[in-house]
């Protein structure tokens, strides 16, 4: 490796130079180091200089994009409250149309109105962003409330589907209608007392028919009725057949509307051949007559 020499005055003579390199480096290093600061401090000073707002003007473009975006956010939210509470005035509806209670406090509510930021202001800024989340928070209870809504209405639609199919519906066999439900002169004993059903005139062997979807309960004599059947309909429904001359069914077996059930006869404390039919809901009679629909075709239901 090349040495490098120094003349000394001193001793009157070349003195090698020791770790000349490592000097050099160290000497170069430093130097740039020094000239790199001076330029950096130079371009710091010369551009504050030129322009004294840039780190400003950076700043309110920074912060007009995140108002930008803070409003399109916004826009995107009233959007979506708006489409919720179109949901809840669909909701309102089949809450009617399926029989469930309504609360119109819940329902028809005007949307959400925001005025576009046009200041800076921190007070203004701050009141801005607490609607947001007030209005955010409003529409997660509202999503909560129409989720809730939903498997409700769907839960009751579907209990209405077998109430509809249960209940007593069709008149269950040809034939005319007399002694109407209520109070009258019983026509052998001859008091005035309670007709709790409604008796039908048909020649005896006509086929009595199910109103409605249901279980027997009772197949068999029972005191002046004669031979009697009894259907369980659910929901607290249940149809009384009386004076037949032949039961279908046996208890326990579960029928659908239109099956045939019985023949009507004459059994039983009777003046002739008939049908007694009853309707009671939780074991209170009500009018038949209220539950066959003259619209209603009886053999539209039976069973071929």
């Amino acid at each position: 490796m090349k040495k490098f020499y120094y003349f000394s005055k001193s001793k009157l003579k070349f003195v090698e130079v020791e770790n000349f390199y490592k000097k050099f480096l160290f000497l170069v290093t430093f130097v740039s180091v020094v000239i790199s600061f001076f330029i950096f401090g130079t371009y710091l000073v010369v551009n504050e200089y030129i322009n004294p707002d840039s780190e400003i003007r950076k700043l309110k473009k920074d912060n007009a994009l995140l108002r930008s975006r803070l409003e399109t956010m916004t826009e995107k939210y009233v959007e979506l409250d708006k489409r919720v509470k179109e949901l809840k005035d669909l909701s309102y509806s089949l809450r009617l149309t399926a029989n469930l209670d309504v609360d119109s406090s819940q329902f028809g509510t005007g949307g959400a109105v925001f005025t576009p930021l046009t200041t800076n202001n921190p007070v203004t800024i701050s009141n801005f962003v607490k609607n947001i989340d007030n209005l955010i928070n409003k529409v997660e209870n509202d999503v909560v409330s129409e989720r809730k809504n939903y498997n409700e209405i769907v839960r009751k639609l579907k209990e209405n589907e077998v109430l509809f199919a249960s209940m007593p519906a069709i008149k269950p066999c040809e034939g005319t209608i007399t002694d109407d439900f209520g109070l009258r002169l019983h026509p052998i004993l001859k008091v005035r007392r309670m007709h709790n059903g409604v008796d039908i005139i048909t020649d005896v062997g006509t086929k009595v028919y199910a109103p409605g979807d249901g279980i027997v309960t009772f197949a068999g004599r029972r005191g002046s009725y004669g031979l009697t059947l009894e259907i369980d309909h659910g929901f607290g429904y249940k149809t009384v057949y009386a004076h037949l001359k032949q039961t279908k069914v046996r208890k326990g077996q579960k029928v659908k509307r239109g099956d045939l059930i019985a023949l009507s006869g004459n059994s039983g404390l009777s003046t002739g051949p008939h049908l007694h039919y009853e309707v009671r809901h939780n074991d209170i009679p009500l009018n038949p007559l209220n539950f066959i629909y003259e619209d209603v075709d009886l053999f539209e239901f039976v069973k071929k």
